[in-house]
């Protein structure tokens, strides 16, 4: 019988104004066929949203409501965000106003 602790999942909850995101899957060939070798592959700057924070606090004590939810695929900088790994899934937690766009 397995342990309650190998059971439980790490539940990723953000404050504020941060997001948690997992990346999308690279493309592996170009648009003219050639297949991209893994390291030749830039990461992709396009990501599924998986948790969303309450949202900004304002100086009133109010907070702003985030503009993406859970399930949507924005567009990200480059260089945004926090990478890591929770339960052997690369995640990345960004502010939202590191996101550039949502798709879709």
């Amino acid at each position: 019988m397995a342990s309650p602790q190998s059971q439980t999942k790490t539940v990723i909850k953000p404050l504020d104004d941060r997001i948690v995101v997992a990346r999308s899957e690279p493309q592996v060939t170009t648009a003219g066929g050639i297949i991209l070798p893994e390291n030749a592959k830039e990461k992709p700057q396009q990501a599924k949203v998986l948790a969303v924070g309450q949202g900004k606090l304002l100086d009133n004590g109010t907070r702003a409501k985030p503009d993406v939810a859970v399930g949507e695929t924005i567009l990200f900088g480059k260089y945004s965000g926090t990478e890591l790994t929770v339960d052997g899934v690369d995640v990345i937690i960004l502010r939202e106003s590191d996101i550039l766009a949502k798709l879709g």
